[in-house]
């Protein structure tokens, strides 16, 4: 059946984009937009309007060109920290180092580049979602023309698998569905009409006489007047929050750069310090200039931001593997900063993909089971058999049901019953049909046997137009005289409950098939009531609860109606089984408040319905103004400014749309919330690793100044030369160091909070560590070199830098956990930093024992006494960490015990 309207060519000023289309009648927003439906615009009319309102294309922010993206690589502070520790070492003139240094730098820039390179292309896949053309009504002819020639007051001809080139209000429509998913969040194509709405702030899924730039057309045809263009479309409004700059530093860049201000600050204060302290106290200027230069050298963690690069690439690795992909390195650490993940329902907490949840009678309890056998003589069908004979779904090769969503899931669940639909369909065949419309809300096919002397109608549809039409029930088994008010209110319940509910119903008479069909659908039988929901993912409510154990607050943002929401949040136990309407806020209510109403309200809603592209941007907005770290998944190109805005965005990959994946930080490759969990947990593991390497690298360097500072405090000789300064930084800031990022995770890892995000990655006794250890260090080079010298030992500068390299060596082993024993880890747990450690001492005992090694790094072959003396000594590094690990697990212990008496 197609609807239309009289056209009205009463003169008006035109009405402008913004307007609440959805709540006006057909003729009066053609009277609005001047125009004609017959006729549509003239030529050139269409040509002022188009000098005025201008294209129909999205308009794209200026970005950086490649040179700019490229020299905005070398401002960050540890890599300015690096371009000074190159300069130093020119100084020095280690032209090893320079080269090594200068590629660290290089390297980063590179791949720091070819992120952002590659990041900024969400207004490119936008635009991607235009239509190729568009048929419109031009001069009472149609034409067509580029979508970018469309202005307001076009008509535009719509048919089953064309793009909507603009937004529209209808003005006619036929069976027009439309897939508006990827815009409103919605799962199921959209039934249009043409009866406006009376709420003008209705949400964009509920305006069903519009649509909108970039929806697809799923079925029927209709016509439509165009009522905004470009930019003042819907898309347009989402494309301009894209243009916005609201890209968030992450955890891990922002605790760099305050690592790296800290390194610079500290170490040009001491340099300074030592330098003028050695002038006064008479000391050579070039000897105080190297000891200074020397002490530089020591201090800058040249390989930091290799490690960080490392552990962050072999991370994003994993997370392939776990159906993860990384479209920015940083963002794998930020994960384990994550306090809140904001998620889409549909396909993400959901299978995407309609089911019979609950078959009930309009009076059987809950738990009774409903006969699917119907003995009634003039219809003996089961009920299984009825719903898949009211259906247009079609069974392709393999069994694969094509079809719409709701109908494929009631032959499904119907297949499950024992019903077979091709052989079904052969013995029922359909000889007459009354379609679906938005008016009857109801579907009957009717059907014959060939050696039957009757016909038989089976109907479904809305409870509220099929149960009025019914005179009888099932009721326990048998057939009874209908209780319309207790059917529809057992319907009602069952909406309620966040179900898609439809009704049931049958009927017979001995017509021939050419007479009429619609006495059929009055005084029929009431078979059931049938519930379908998409329902939550089998591991989902494991990944939820998880989450809330590593305390991550789960939010679910969804286009869906509250209901539905309510329901699978319950589920999932986001929010209790009994929760109220209060426990959901419906984007509606959300926009009644300002900004500081919805800060105090983000902290205790879990479930948010009904919302906008908007309406998700002052939710991550508003919590992260309360200090929160927030993860965004979507899928849709509504989603697209959110995970945009949001401390880590995550898409769909499967599911989502181009726009969605390329606003992002993370792609779920397999459209799956329990994946987040696995990279949370990855991102976790990351950042410990990355403090590691920081407790390690700053504990050893500490050791380095420590020993070069106090060494002529005490009147010893400069204990470690340039070169020797360097090969340690080069074999236990290097290879060990990196192979720290290979790691396992901890156990308890998910049942610890996140971490604060405005915590110092020294925090925890960190720098503590780094300072009790470096002055152990320092102790034990300075009482070997003293030792040496006391006793008239000629090695006694090889044997002051063995020890320093080798305790090194020990405290890298000892640090593979802040609170675990190395012996309960495991020495194989990690092999990567046994053979690293292993490859160090190999290479430590070369530049002692091979004699051309010797001239090259001053130094001299130990005797076997005084091999072991050096490796006995510098044990007491490991031994030290591991009782410091032993008393902070007993203060654990006693921590617990004293908790749980109170």
């Amino acid at each position: 059946m197609t609807l239309r309207a009289s056209t009205s060519t009463t003169p008006s000023a035109l009405a402008p984009p913004t307007a609440a289309w959805h709540t006006q009648t057909v003729s009066d927003t053609v009277s609005s937009l001047r125009t004609d439906i017959e006729a549509g615009l003239t030529s050139d009319e269409a040509t002022r309007r188009r000098a005025e309102y201008g294209d129909n294309v999205l308009v794209t922010a200026a970005k950086r060109g490649p040179l700019r993206m490229l020299l905005a690589q070398f401002t960050d502070v540890m890599v300015l920290v690096l371009l000074a520790a190159a300069a130093v070492t020119a100084v020095v003139g280690d032209i090893e180092d320079i080269i090594a240094i200068l590629a660290i730098v290089v390297l980063n820039a590179t791949l720091g580049f070819a992120q952002e390179y590659r990041a900024d292309k969400a207004m490119t896949a936008l635009g991607a979602m235009a239509a190729a053309t568009a048929r419109v009504r031009r001069d009472g002819v149609e034409h067509t023309v580029p979508p970018q020639e469309l202005v307001p007051g076009d008509i535009v001809l719509l048919d089953a698998g064309t793009v909507v080139p603009a937004d529209l209000r209808l003005v006619e429509v036929s069976q027009l569905n439309v897939e508006e998913a990827a815009l409103t969040g919605e799962s199921l194509p959209v039934h249009k009409s043409l009866a406006p709405q009376t709420d003008p702030l209705a949400s964009l899924g509920d305006r069903r006489a519009m649509v909108y730039k970039g929806t697809n057309i799923a079925s029927g045809h209709g016509l439509g007047v165009i009522v905004a263009t470009g930019m003042q479309t819907e898309l347009g409004r989402i494309a301009a929050l894209l243009t916005e700059n609201t890209r968030v530093r992450t955890p891990l860049q922002q605790r760099m750069a305050s690592l790296g201000q800290w390194l610079a600050i500290t170490v040009l204060v001491v340099c300074v310090a030592i330098f003028v302290a050695g002038l006064l106290r008479g000391e050579p200027v070039a000897l105080m200039f190297m000891t200074a230069v020397s002490l530089a050298v020591a201090a800058i963690p040249e390989a930091l931001p290799a490690v960080v690069t490392v552990s962050l690439a072999l991370g994003a690795r994993r997370m392939v593997q776990q159906h993860a992909l990384v479209r920015r390195l940083p963002a794998v650490e930020t994960l384990g900063s994550v306090t809140y993940i904001c998620t889409d329902k549909t396909g993400t907490l959901t299978e995407n993909r309609m089911r019979v949840d609950a078959v009930r009678t309009a009076t059987n309890e809950p738990g009774e089971r409903l006969p699917l056998t119907v003995p009634l003589q003039e219809a003996p069908l089961t009920f299984a058999e009825a719903l898949t004979l009211c259906t247009d779904v079609q069974q392709v090769a393999d069994g694969v049901l094509t079809g719409d969503p709701t109908e494929t899931a009631l032959v499904r669940w119907a297949t499950e019953q024992g019903v077979e639909a091709p052989a079904l369909r052969s013995e029922w065949p359909r000889v007459g049909e009354l379609a679906f419309s938005s008016e009857r809300a109801r579907m009957t096919t009717v059907h014959r046997m060939t050696t039957s002397a009757y016909r038989v109608a089976c109907t479904k549809g809305a409870p509220e137009r099929v149960i009025p039409a019914c005179t009888r029930m099932w009721h326990h088994g048998t057939l009874v005289p209908i209780n319309a008010a207790e059917a529809l209110a057992r319907a009602n319940a069952m909406a309620a409950s966040g179900l898609r509910v439809l009704a049931i119903a049958m009927n017979r008479d001995e017509q021939t098939d050419t007479a009429p069909i619609e006495p059929l659908e009055e005084q029929q039988v009431l078979l059931a009531l049938v519930g379908l929901l998409d329902p939550p993912r089998k591991e989902a409510r494991d990944a939820v609860a998880t989450c809330h154990a590593a305390g991550i607050r789960v939010v679910m943002i969804t286009g869906d109606h509250p209901a539905t929401a309510r329901a699978i949040a319950s589920r999932l136990g986001l929010i209790a089984a009994d929760a109220g309407e209060d426990d959901v806020l419906t984007g509606a209510a959300l926009q009644a408040l300002d900004d500081q109403m919805l800060q105090a309200r983000v902290e205790h809603t879990r479930v948010y319905a009904r919302v906008t592209p908007e309406d998700k941007m002052r939710i991550v907005t508003a919590l992260q103004a309360r200090g929160e770290y927030v993860a965004m998944t979507g899928d849709g190109v509504n989603d697209a400014p959110a995970l945009k805005r949001a401390n880590i965005g995550i898409a769909m990959g499967r599911g989502g749309t181009d726009v969605a994946r390329e606003a992002s930080d993370m792609v779920l490759l397999d459209d799956n919330f329990s994946t987040i969990v696995v990279a949370v947990r990855e991102g976790r593991r990351i950042y410990d690793n990355i403090r590691r390497f920081v407790r390690f690298v700053l504990s050893t360097n500490a050791g380095e100044i420590c020993t070069l500072v106090a060494a002529p405090l005490f009147g010893l000789p400069l204990p470690l030369l340039p070169i020797h300064i360097l090969w340690m930084n080069l074999i236990t800031d290097g290879l060990p160091g990196l192979t720290l990022s290979a790691e396992p995770a901890e156990v308890g890892i998910m049942q610890r909070p996140p971490r604060p995000p405005q915590e110092s990655i020294l925090s925890h006794g960190l720098w503590q560590h780094a300072v009790r250890v470096g002055l152990l260090m320092a102790a034990l080079a300075l009482g070997t070199q003293a030792w040496s010298l006391h006793t008239g030992h000629g090695h006694w500068q090889t044997m002051t830098f063995t020890v320093l390299t080798v305790s090194q060596l020990a405290h890298v082993m000892a640090i593979r956990s802040e609170r675990t024993s190395l012996f309960r880890l495991g020495l194989t747990s990690n092999p990567w930093l046994l053979l690293a450690v292993a490859t160090s001492l190999g290479l430590q005992l070369a530049i002692i024992y091979v004699p051309i090694l010797n001239t090259v790094f001053r130094t001299a072959p130990l005797s076997f006494g005084e091999l072991i003396l050096c490796l006995v000594v510098s044990s007491v590094v490991f031994l030290a960490v591991e009782l410091e690990k032993l008393l902070i697990r007993r203060r654990d212990v006693e921590a617990d015990t004293s908790s749980q008496r109170i």
